[in-house]
């Protein structure tokens, strides 16, 4: 199971922190990273891989975003974020010095210490990558608890690919596998063409001896987890983040009410066996 941090208590939830945008970077054209650094004086937010935070623009509301950055340096509090609405086009806009709130972290992680002496695969889809990135950066700093270890990404268009630099950082290594695939492409791409549930077969991993963790759109991570049944891979050993209607962050609202989980507090990481049967029920 993932791992259940001790909750913040409400007073504590619900009041964001003042954090101040100390960088930021456009990473495609509707995607953009901001790293942030508290204002209050107070220590930085520890967090676990696969946790988000709900990031609030004043005068203009507050939206969930996984946090992206390596776990073990959480004095930078690093965010990767596609404009979808009025709140994260309000943080895009955003320049170096600008000030937001913060509350967090919230949700459950990915079991990175249960998988340990397991194989582990990662399966992403577009934005997807962005929190599964602190679970790859946990696994590539204590290499030597895991077994084999591959990173399989799909993005739309070679120009949709996220993190490219650093995909090529990590293919560049000996302990990991990394295969990248996009749907669509122009001659002048020399990678894989097709869904990234092609890549699965073509990774060596041990189907009875591997935790994996998946996160993308819904109808990806569906298939991504056909595929790895169809391997032998046990229900309980694919991990998957339902990032989905979330509002308050602390389960009061009821807004990611799914079946008798509440996203934002029993995820949004779950083990897929535990919502088989909901994902199944169409408008869940």
């Amino acid at each position: 199971m993932p791992a259940k941090p001790k909750p913040a208590p409400m007073s504590d939830a619900m009041t964001p922190r003042p954090f101040t945008v100390v960088a930021r970077r456009q990473d495609l054209s509707d995607t953009f990273t901001i790293e942030l650094k508290p204002d209050d004086g107070g220590d930085p937010i520890r967090f676990q891989p696969g946790q988000f935070n709900m990031l609030y623009t004043f005068g203009v509301g507050e939206v969930p975003i996984s946090i992206s950055g390596d776990p073990a340096k959480p004095d930078k509090l690093i965010h990767t974020i596609r404009n979808v609405g009025a709140v994260t086009d309000a943080l895009s806009n955003l320049k170096k010095g600008a000030q937001i709130g913060v509350r967090g972290p919230f949700g459950s992680a990915w079991p990175v210490e249960e998988a340990e002496g397991s194989d582990v695969v990662i399966v992403a889809g577009g934005i997807g990558l962005a929190p599964l990135r602190p679970a790859i950066e946990h696994v590539l700093a204590n290499r030597p608890k895991y077994g084999r270890f591959a990173i399989l990404y799909g993005a739309r268009t070679p120009e949709d690919v996220l993190y490219m630099k650093q995909l090529q950082a990590w293919r560049g290594r000996l302990d990991t596998y990394v295969d990248v695939t996009v749907d669509q492409a122009g001659r002048d791409w020399a990678g894989n063409v097709g869904v990234v549930t092609r890549l699965i077969g073509r990774a060596n991993f041990d189907p009875h001896h591997v935790k994996a963790f998946i996160c993308g759109p819904e109808i990806m991570m569906r298939f991504t987890v056909r595929e790895l049944s169809v391997l032998g891979v046990a229900k309980d050993d694919m991990y998957v983040s339902m990032e989905r209607n979330m509002k308050c962050a602390i389960g009061h609202c009821g807004h990611c009410q799914f079946g008798g989980h509440f996203v934002c507090k029993d995820g949004p990481v779950f083990p897929y066996g535990r919502i088989e049967n909901l994902l199944q029920v169409r408008g869940v």
